[in-house]
Order: C-alpha cells, then sequence, then structure tokens
C-alpha cells in the first residue's frame, strides 16, 4: 500500500514523499500535482488521497511527514458542502485532501447530476471547473451559466485562457473566481466567504418575509380584521387545556387553526393526530378512535393503538365531528368527561393526555334542536369557539393568499413564477369563491401549469365569474338608495348587511328560507345580521325583523 504526504508553500504543493519509492526519489519536487508521477495513473496498485498536509511557508520539516492511512468515508455533519461541477477525478482527489476536514467535496461530472443536487440542497457552494481541454466546453459554460442564477453560490475555476469568460460570469452573479490550479488558501477563503454571504442573505429573507407578514399566525395568511379575530383567539389558547370547536365552511382554513394552536403552544414538539370522522366507517369508527385488543372482533390479528393513544402528549384534531353517529357522540362523552379511555377488547383503563380541538361545517345548533347531535356533548366541545371566516368575508387577504400559492407551486412545479397581472387580480377579487381557499389553491396550481411566461394572466385562470342580475338586486335593495359612508370595504359589509336584514324580512322571519334565497349558508347569515345589531342604521329594521 503506498502512503503518501506531501509539504506545501503559499498553497502550492512542492515536496511529496512515498514509501513505494526508491530512496532517491524519496523526495520529489512537484507542482500542482498530489502524487508522484509514476504514480498518477495507477490506481490499481492502492494509493490513497493525502490526510497531512503542512501549510509552511517559510522551513520545512526536517524529516518527512509521519504517514497516514487512508481517509474515512464518513462525512460529518459540520463538514461544508461543496459541489464539484468538473470532469476532472484528479482535481476532485486534489481539493478532497487540500481543503481539509471542514469541507466535504462532491464530484459530479455530468448536468443532471449537479443540477439534481442543486434542487435537493445537498450543496452549500457550487465550484465550476472550467477546463479549456474539456471536448464540450461551450456546452458546459452554457449550463454553468444557469448553475449562476440558482440560489447556490457559485465560485469559478478557469485557466488563464478563460479568464475574460471567467470574469464575465462573475459580472452576471458568480461570487468569485479564482485560477486553475488554484491555490488552496485562497480557494478555501473564497468558498468560506461565498458561503457566509449565502447565510447572510438567507436570513436577511427570512426576516424580510416576516417584516412583510407581520400579522400572520403560524401557516394562516390574511391580515383582514376577520383574520385578526382568528389569531386572537388562536393565541388565547395555545397553552390551555381546553376543548376547541373551529367553526366554518368547507376549505375555509380549520385544520390550519388547530394545527396553529397545536404550533404556537407548550405541544408543539408532541404528535398532532388529524382523524377526519366523516371518513370513518360506522362499524370501524370506536376501533381507529379507540383502539383495539388482538381477537376484539371477527377479523383482528393483533393489537392496535387508537387515535388518542397515537397522539399522546400532542393534540388530537377530531374534524367533521357533526357526522358522528349519537352511540359514538355517548362514548366521546364519555372520555372526555372521565379523560380516560379503554381499547376495544380491554378492560384496563388508559388516560387521555392529548388535547382536544374539535370542527364541524355544520350549524351544530341545529342538529342538537332536530336531536341528531347529543346537547351536553355540545357544551363539553364548545369550551371556546372560533369560526373560520369564509373567503368572501375578507376579500382583502386573496391577493396575498393568491401570491403565497404562486411562490409555493412554482417551486413545486418547478416553474418559477414572478406575480399576477392586475386583469388576473381583478378577477380573483370579483370571483364568489364558493369553495373558499381550497378553490383558490386549485385555481392558482392550474394557472401556473397554464401560464406560458412568468405571469399569470385573466386568461390562465379560466374562471367562470358570476354576474349578479341587476333586476334580482333591485328585487332586494335599491342600491341607490344606500350609500354609506367610510372605506370600501365598510360599505361593502354594510351593504350585505342590508341584503341580509331585506331577505329576512321578505321572508318574515325564516333566516333558513332567507339564506337560501341569498345563496349562502345560514351560519353566514347569522354573521351578518350579528354585525347589523350595533350598527345604529340597522337596528330599528333588526328589531322589526326579529319580532315579525
Amino acid at each position: 500500500m503506498a502512503k503518501i504526504t506531501c509539504s506545501m508553500r503559499n498553497g502550492y504543493f512542492v515536496r511529496a514523499y512515498c514509501n513505494r519509492c526508491m530512496p532517491s526519489e524519496k523526495v520529489l519536487t512537484i507542482r500542482h500535482e498530489v502524487l508522484p508521477t509514476r504514480h498518477i495513473a495507477n490506481t490499481k496498485r492502492g494509493f490513497y488521497p493525502i490526510r497531512q498536509i503542512y501549510d509552511d511557508n517559510d522551513s520545512f520539516p526536517a524529516s518527512p511527514p509521519r504517514e497516514v492511512d487512508a481517509p474515512s468515508e464518513r462525512v460529518s455533519t459540520d463538514m461544508m458542502k461543496i459541489g464539484l461541477y468538473s470532469e476532472d477525478r484528479t482535481l476532485h482527489t486534489l481539493l478532497s485532501s487540500a481543503l481539509g476536514k471542514e469541507f466535504h467535496v462532491l464530484l459530479e461530472p455530468d448536468e443532471e447530476g449537479v443540477n439534481d443536487r442543486v434542487l435537493a440542497g445537498d450543496c452549500d457552494v457550487l465550484i465550476l471547473d472550467l477546463n479549456s481541454n474539456h471536448d464540450s466546453l461551450q456546452e458546459r459554460i452554457e449550463f454553468s451559466r444557469k448553475l449562476i442564477e440558482s440560489k447556490v453560490p457559485s465560485v469559478v475555476m478557469a485557466d488563464d485562457s478563460l479568464r475574460s469568460t471567467a470574469f464575465e460570469m462573475v459580472r452576471t452573479g458568480a461570487f468569485g473566481y479564482c485560477r486553475r490550479p488554484p491555490s488552496i488558501r485562497d480557494l478555501k477563503a473564497m468558498l468560506s466567504r461565498a458561503y457566509e454571504n449565502s447565510s447572510l442573505k438567507q436570513q436577511l429573507h427570512s426576516v424580510q418575509q416576516r417584516l412583510e407578514a407581520p400579522t400572520g399566525c403560524d401557516r394562516l395568511i390574511g391580515s383582514s380584521p376577520q383574520m385578526q379575530q382568528v389569531y386572537q383567539l388562536v393565541r388565547r389558547v395555545t397553552n390551555l387545556n381546553a376543548s376547541v370547536l373551529v367553526t366554518g365552511d368547507s376549505g375555509t382554513g380549520k385544520e390550519l387553526i388547530a394545527r396553529a394552536i397545536h404550533n404556537l403552544g407548550s405541544r408543539a414538539n408532541r404528535p398532532f393526530v388529524a382523524v377526519s370522522c366523516g371518513a370513518i366507517p360506522e362499524t370501524l369508527i370506536e376501533a381507529e378512535l379507540f383502539g383495539h385488543e388482538k381477537g376484539a372482533f371477527t377479523g383482528t390479528v393483533g393489537a392496535r393503538e387508537g387515535y388518542f393513544e397515537q397522539a399522546g402528549d400532542g393534540t388530537l384534531f377530531l374534524d367533521e365531528i357533526g357526522d358522528l353517529s349519537l352511540f359514538t357522540q355517548v362514548k366521546l362523552l364519555r372520555v372526555i368527561q372521565q379523560m380516560e379511555f379503554s381499547r376495544l377488547g380491554s378492560n384496563k383503563l388508559i388516560p387521555l393526555r392529548a388535547r382536544l380541538i374539535f370542527a364541524t361545517h355544520q350549524d351544530l345548533d341545529k342538529l342538537v334542536a332536530e336531536g341528531k347531535f347529543r346537547q351536553d356533548l355540545y357544551y363539553r366541545i364548545n369550551v371556546m369557539r372560533i369560526e373560520s371566516p369564509a373567503l368572501q368575508e375578507h376579500p382583502e387577504d386573496i391577493s396575498r393568499i393568491a401570491k403565497h400559492f404562486l411562490q409555493h407551486y412554482g417551486q413545486v412545479f418547478q416553474k418559477p413564477m414572478s406575480g399576477i397581472e392586475p386583469d388576473a387580480l381583478a378577477q380573483l377579487q370579483s370571483y364568489s369563491w364558493p369553495g373558499n381557499v381550497r378553490e383558490l389553491e386549485n385555481i392558482m396550481q392550474r394557472a401556473i401549469i397554464m401560464a406560458p411566461g412568468q405571469s399569470v394572466r385573466a386568461e390562465d385562470l379560466n374562471l367562470s365569474v358570476q354576474e349578479d342580475d341587476a333586476a334580482d338586486i333591485d328585487d332586494i335593495a335599491d342600491i341607490a338608495d344606500y350609500q354609506p359612508a367610510g372605506s370600501f370595504e365598510r360599505q361593502l359589509r354594510d351593504y350585505k348587511v342590508k341584503l341580509a336584514v331585506n331577505a329576512v324580512r321578505e321572508n318574515n322571519g325564516n333566516k333558513t328560507l332567507a339564506a337560501r334565497s341569498l345563496c349562502i349558508s345560514r351560519a353566514y347569515l347569522h354573521r351578518l345580521i350579528r354585525l347589523a345589531e350595533p350598527d345604529a342604521d340597522f337596528d330599528l329594521d333588526m328589531r322589526e325583523t326579529v319580532h315579525a
């Protein structure tokens, strides 16, 4: 086995020692090479890269340095990962040995390999090796220009004949340029500066994002008064072990509210288990929630933990709680009251340690009145109630939410998008959004795919904008007779309230028929009426309607 060490001056290798050479060859004077000339191509005979390198600008050791064995293949997580785009394997061997323990050099000779590493975030800095002796030099230069546009900082390594090309790449975005063959000291300093510069840019971008959205709450987006109220309620209950009921139409983000309560509280590092009660068959719901022992019922081949156990000390989110049968509601009520449960087929009581958050899109008050939902369970789960507003109730947030989806799915689809054109944005804000945020997410995904450029146009949305019939509007209320003062949002809200009040009056106080006539949910109609109660302009109308 050949064991080779070398000494170094001003970043260049000048002396090498090899235990396989003859005594007369023991000390070789070489430049820019790692191995003695006779061993450069002798890979089958078992020589290894250098591990010990002396950097002494004044004097060399009197005797050859200590011989060392082959390097370990284990990679430390503290190493800076350097992506080397090069066809020169000798250069890879040189850099791997010379840069030291702080750097891990990853060789990628082809475009596909280095592109995969960049997209996966597997390298901190790129070294782009431009060797004038390469056969496909022009193609490598063009691909290197594309790599420079990525978020990974790039250092161009080129020989003297390509110096002008390297300088051009630095002007267009590369971090720096070094000669080929490199000065190791200068290269190490440049790689470290590139990595530090990239880290500072990422931190600055993160701070800017937080400053641009100071009113956000975990993954929730929006700055409207309706969303601000949601944020306040979320922060109040984060560290309270109290049952929370999240209500709202489908697609409004009820699970995001539940996750915000979990992530902002003391249970953030614990499990978050989300269960859709409506998706589990009635015959399996009890076994899924509470678990079962082996042989508890036909077909069981072993014991299984239920969702209550899987949640542990974290949070259990029970979505669509209104879909539970009365029989399952009794079981759930018992668990909430006693804070313990047992698996099917077992008498052993297991303490309930998880926090419970419930959600539904149905009107539980109506279900209780119809006898479809237990009133005692309703009181147990409705300790703290958070209403998730429909998207049409806070249209001022549509632009921000749409841009969030544009950025997110642009990265997912590997199709960077620059923005949304004004006509398209106006069309988004004029749409009624019956599917709420979930529909907006679907629309933005399709628009990114359909857009020929980097901007979303109005024709890319393919929205069927609903235009109200002027005659129908006249039958409900005359907008010419109603011109309140205030902001645009205030006028729009007050006009909606006026429509709701008129609809209730025309249906003789029947709110269900009134909601149906306006094509809105009964819960939304209730919210509009509650908004009218403190307003002097509508107080008399509301009193007459309620007493009618």
